[in-house]
Order: C-alpha cells, then structure tokens, then sequence
C-alpha cells in the first residue's frame, strides 16, 4: 500500500448495476512492459498469469500474491474499466474490456498533471450469478466491505455512495459489534483494547453466547474463520485468564484451555508478511506464526484489563454450575429398597411412609456396628438401621465438589438418607421426604 493513499470512495448503483473502487493511491505505471510488450495497467487488468506478486522471497504485507482477484472480476463483468493516473509518468490511462474481457477497447493515453489515482469500473455479469438484478443482500455485503475496509487500513477515509463512514479506527468498528449488548447482569461489555504496534491491533471483551467469537482482518482481508493470527492471540489470553482461574476455582469442575477460550469474543487487525490461506476465499489464515514478520506482544496493563473483562467471572460461574449440576446427580432419593452399599444394616421401615421414625444409627468401625446389631435384639429393625464409618470423616464444608464427588462414605449417606443436593430440610413435610428422620452418631 502507498503510505500517502488516504482515501478510498467505492460506489454502487443497483439500478444501473454499476459498481466503481477509486482510491487515490500512487497511480499505476503508465509504460510498456518490456517483457510482455503491453501497457502495465493492461497486464495487470487483463490478461491472466501476469502479477507483480509472484516472488515470495520478496517480503510484502499486501493480499493477492497471484494477480488473479482483479481478472476474474474483469472475466465475471460485461463491462470493465480501468482508469490510473501517474503523476511520475506524467500520463493518464484508460481501457475498457467487454463480453467478460473478450473484448478490449484500445487503451486511450494523455498527458498528466494532476494527483496520482486509481479507478476500476464494472458491470457485474449478473446471469454468470443467477440473477437479475443486484440484490439487496448482496449490496449490504458489499456495503459491509466498505466497512471492513475502513476498519483494518489505518488512516484512510472511505466513502460509500458519496458519504464518508463514521469509522476512524479498528476500535470504532469493534464498537458496532458490542455497542447494546450485555452481560448476565446486565451490564456492558468492557472491551479491553491495544495498539500493540503499528502491525497488530487486538481486543477483547466476554463472549455472551459462550462459544468463541473472532472478528479479525490479515492486510485488509476479512479472515471470518480466522486463523493462526488469532489463535497466537488468544492462546496468549488464555494463558493469562487460566493462571487466575485455577487459583480462584475452588470447588468447581476443572477448567481447561478450550473452555476459558470459549468464553471470549477476540478482535485482531494485523499486517503479516506473505500470508498464506486454505482457499481463494481467504477466509482462514494458516501461516505459521514464526513466519509472520513482526510480533504481538500484549502489555501488562492489556492483560490486566482482560482479567477484569469479567471473563474470569463467567469461566468460574461456569465452573461451579457444572459442579453443582454433578453434585446433583448424586443426590439420593427415597425409596424402600438400596443395593450397593457394603455393610448397610438399613432399617425395614427405611423409605416407607414411616420413614420419618426410623434412626440412622452412623458407628466408628465395624467392631461398634456389632454392638448396635446385637442391641437390634431388644429394639428391633422396624425403626432402626446401622452404617459403620472408616476413619475420619470429610468435612464437606470445606471440601471441594471433587472431593465430595471422589468421596464414596459422603456418597453413601447421601443414598443412604435419601438427601438431595441444595434441598433444605426445614419443615416436617420437608423430612418426610427422606428415607431416615433421625442420625445417632454412636463415637
């Protein structure tokens, strides 16, 4: 890119199916090509094989490396024009192309004065696409372009149908994506923005919908899949958030990279050296991140905003429902009859309608349980059962949901009781849900 183009105007007309990129740019050599013996704008425009982009030892940060994007619009079109004026040539060019560049007017040259500028006019050939007309759907892509373009080339004024769009930075753009939304509490979005370097721009705010959003842009090219541009930010992002998380997870289920990822929404605008894509639709970036030709590194205050983005909020709050969720899965419920528990002395009216009068009696080992079945003697099993503990007993107030799920003497008692996680028992009704009305702790 010519670092004094700062203006581009597109325009389309629906009605005439006419669509016009201007951009006053360094214009295009206004010369004989040496080797092709043609005018270079008619090379570039006009004839397939032929690019200035050829050569990948030559390090560039422009889109096309083939030269076959403005041909093809030029093939697709019954009519195509292109105008350049060059300032250092002192000349002004024009061809037209027609019949899907079958058919080439005879290139018109005068003299020069002016600023340097390139047009490129044209005619899509709507039966090519199936259609009559230029579609709404269609100019609103289009019109989206011109906003794209506003957004990712730095400093250029872009007009479309004559007006100019009231995006000045990557960051006005991203504004247009998380302007009115907001998070579970209701609050906006805090986006956390850096100009990392006259190559990267980054940003990054929650991801509402918690599945891993991208916006992102390779040398003004919309990578809507993105790529390894955006993996290398995220991934360091994540790095970041995950540190913070596992210290402050306790008790939830174990978070790992994929999650804490699937809870951001990343905006990248870079310029990478060569870039290579998997289709003619550059839609995903796959060079590798050692050959981009510059680095992101993210600053401490970037990072710093990040983690109080409320990603690290939402991951946790994520966390602990899946915990929870687990934990009630496990919980018990009341029935008459429980396999599976070794040692259980459960007693006969246990889970009944009379539940509410048995006793749960919970001993020290197995030597203690002997005692109280040898008593069962004297008062009966009707209203009675027996569990023998093994040690020392987990303290669920401080334990974590792993521990209380690992831990089969907690599980047992929760099967056992018939208690149901979260359910508060305050009420007589409340206790005839459960398969015991009583627990004797006989130490």
């Amino acid at each position: 890119r010519d670092k004094k183009m700062d203006c581009i105007k597109i325009n389309i007309d629906a009605e005439t199916n006419t669509i016009s990129i201007w951009n006053n740019g360094r214009g295009i050599p206004v010369v004989m090509h040496k080797d092709e013996k043609m005018y270079v704008p008619t090379m570039i425009f006009g004839h397939l094989l032929t690019s200035s982009n050829y050569n990948d030892e030559e390090k560039k940060v422009t889109g096309g490396r083939n030269g076959y994007g403005a041909k093809l619009c030029n093939i697709f079109s019954t009519k195509f024009v292109i105008e350049t004026g060059s300032k250092e040539y002192k000349k002004h060019f024009k061809q037209t192309w027609t019949n899907n560049m079958q058919n080439a007017s005879e290139p018109k040259i005068k003299d020069f004065s002016s600023d340097d500028f390139t047009k490129v006019t044209f005619c899509p050939d709507l039966t090519k696409f199936k259609m009559t007309k230029l579609e709404d759907d269609i100019v609103a892509l289009m019109s989206r372009r011109a906003y794209d373009i506003a957004a990712s080339t730095r400093g250029v004024k872009v007009f479309f149908n004559g007006e100019k769009l009231d995006i000045k930075s990557f960051k006005d753009y991203i504004d247009l994506y998380i302007k009115n939304k907001e998070d579970d509490t209701g609050n906006s979005l805090k986006l956390i923005y850096e100009n990392v370097n006259e190559r990267w721009e980054v940003a990054v705010c929650l991801s509402v919908s918690q599945e891993f959003q991208q916006v992102s842009f390779v040398n003004s090219i919309a990578t809507t899949k993105g790529g390894r541009h955006v993996d290398h930010v995220s991934d360091m992002i994540v790095k970041q958030l995950l540190e913070v998380i596992k210290k402050k997870n306790k008790g939830g289920t174990n978070v790992g990279p994929p999650k804490v990822k699937s809870h951001m929404w990343v905006f990248v605008n870079c310029l990478i050296v060569n870039p290579t894509f998997d289709s003619q639709t550059k839609e995903n970036m796959t060079l590798q991140s050692k050959n981009f030709g510059s680095k992101c590194t993210l600053s401490e205050k970037f990072v710093q905003g990040v983690l109080k983005s409320g990603i690290v909020e939402s991951v946790l709050t994520w966390a602990k429902f899946k915990a929870d969720n687990a934990l009630v899965k496990t919980s018990g419920k009341k029935k008459l009859t429980l396999k599976g528990i070794p040692k259980l002395e459960d007693a006969n009216e246990a889970g009944s309608r009379n539940s509410s009068k048995c006793t749960l009696i919970l001993t020290e080992g197995d030597s203690a349980k002997a005692l109280v079945v040898s008593g069962f003697t004297i008062i009966g099993r009707d209203h009675y059962g027996v569990f023998p503990l093994r040690g020392k007993l987990l303290n669920v107030r401080e334990a974590t949901h792993k521990q209380i799920l690992d831990n089969a003497e907690i599980n047992n008692l929760i099967q056992i009781l018939g208690l149901k996680y979260k359910k508060k028992y305050e009420t007589e009704d409340d206790m005839k849900t459960l398969r015991y009305g009583k627990v004797m702790i006989m130490t």
